[in-house]
């Protein structure tokens, strides 16, 4: 990477995180502000993160770091203004949401001057489209379903200490978080299963063989299970509250383990 291809990566990065600011802040120090102000911001920030993974993924898709914490932020985006236009209740998880997407944003910054050459599948190449895009669907849908389940961790907990906070205040009820916490699980799991069977597909047609059981994929399968049970436990037994949350969490670390965290240890650790 040349020195000015490498300045210009940081600068990108960096407007992007600085156009996610604004609608962070709005929703911290104004949760009551109007609607209208908010979808501008938040349009804002989409527009800042697409912008970066357009670019980046102009000449092919980077497996870079920086590059797949772009995508997970832009994906996040997209699908929690989706979900909130269908059901506005879960737009005050953005005061969860939104900080922790700048914290990522942040850090996907730091390392944007990480190498990182266009990977290519040949034949195959429809099919990794295919599958990276259900990838990175299926992550910020778990996201956001961490995003609930955290929340509903800490309505719980106020309520059991019966010490309500401005925090909890503003997030959506312990009903209408376990309700997203459920759905957006349910969602997850079906993008999930069909992103295995795309990386399924894209690996017979590089090597002709169905699976490699790499990190990723270990990680990914167990995600899979995890969520697969904590939803057949909540239809049999009713399980909610802060047992479903943890239960939901953990999935959430699997996935992350299986996509950015590999990126990490290559990337840094081993690099």
């Amino acid at each position: 990477m040349s020195g000015d291809e490498l300045t210009n990566g940081y600068l990108l990065s960096l407007g992007a995180v600085v156009a996610l600011l604004p609608v962070t802040l709005l929703v911290w120090r104004r949760p009551g502000a109007a609607l209208s102000s908010f979808w501008v911001l938040l349009a804002v920030a989409i527009a800042g993160a697409c912008t970066v993974v357009a670019v980046h993924q102009g000449h092919g898709w980077t497996p870079g770091l920086s590059q797949a914490l772009w995508a997970t932020i832009a994906a996040c985006l997209l699908i929690f203004a989706a979900l909130g236009a269908l059901v506005r209740e879960s737009l005050r998880l953005s005061l969860l949401l939104l900080p922790y997407l700048l914290l990522l944003g942040l850090l996907a910054t730091c390392v944007a001057g990480l190498p990182s050459a266009p990977i290519s599948a040949g034949a195959a190449t429809a099919w990794l489209d295919l599958h990276i895009l259900i990838s990175v669907s299926t992550y910020g849908l778990v996201t956001l379903a961490a995003v609930a389940s955290l929340a509903l961790f800490l309505q719980e907990r106020a309520l059991k200490a019966k010490r309500p906070t401005a925090l909890t205040r503003a997030l959506p009820s312990m009903t209408d978080c376990e309700t997203l916490e459920v759905r957006l699980m349910a969602v997850g799991l079906f993008v999930l299963g069909v992103g295995l069977l795309t990386g399924m597909a894209t690996e017979y047609m590089e090597a002709h063989r169905l699976l490699v059981l790499d990190h990723k994929t270990v990680f990914s399968l167990l995600a899979f299970v995890v969520i697969g049970i904590l939803l057949l436990l909540h239809r049999v037994s009713g399980l909610r509250g802060r047992r479903a949350a943890r239960i939901a969490l953990l999935a959430y670390l699997l996935l992350t383990l299986a996509y950015p965290g590999v990126k990490v240890v290559t990337q840094i650790i081993l690099s």
